[in-house]
């Protein structure tokens, strides 16, 4: 039975946990669903006609100037800039005494499975990511032997109200403590 924490109709992210304790083995799934803007994909399919009727214009006018390459910049900014998340969701299965598995799953059907053993795993953390234009969280993991942090959520950035309780989850898991909080 799945356990929904966040998810309101202004938010584009939806946590959902689903929890299954069977004979010898517990399965802890964390799911974060992004909602899909019919507005913000119609946006993008245009930018990107924009921008290919721009080009067959250049094509067939042969003439090149300024004001067209400067046209064709805004329109292949805007195209960008509303272009929406081919993600569909983004998930952690937690696998009590084997490893995690982190999965995404793409708008095509397309899904992305990666497969993290428990021995690798030092500890999972919430990594402040700061870049010149913004700010967010993400929930990474320390691996033995590897130089680089590996984030559970490659693709979405879900906020962190969302990242916590995984985060819980997760450190109670790999310190054999089921059912903790600290």
């Amino acid at each position: 039975m799945p356990w929904l924490l966040s998810c309101n109709a202004n938010d584009s992210c939806c946590y959902t946990r689903h929890h299954q304790n069977l004979i010898s083995q517990a399965i802890d799934v964390h799911e974060i669903s992004i909602t899909r803007s019919i507005v913000r994909t119609l946006l993008s399919y245009t930018g990107i006609l924009l921008f290919l009727v721009n080009c067959y214009i250049l094509l067939v006018k042969e003439k090149l100037c300024s004001y067209s390459i400067w046209r064709t910049i805004v329109v292949l900014m805007f195209a960008k800039f509303v272009q929406y998340k081919p993600v569909k969701k983004e998930s952690i299965v937690i696998l009590s005494g084997f490893g995690l598995q982190l999965e995404t799953h793409y708008w095509s059907g397309r899904i992305v499975r990666r497969f993290v053993p428990r021995g690798q795993i030092v500890r999972p953390i919430l990594n402040e990511c700061v870049t010149p234009f913004t700010c967010y969280w993400s929930l990474a993991l320390i691996l033995r032997g590897e130089d680089k942090l590996m984030l559970g959520f490659q693709e979405l950035r879900p906020p962190l109200k969302l990242l916590v309780p995984i985060w819980k989850a997760l450190s109670s898991s790999l310190d054999g403590k089921e059912g903790s909080t600290s």
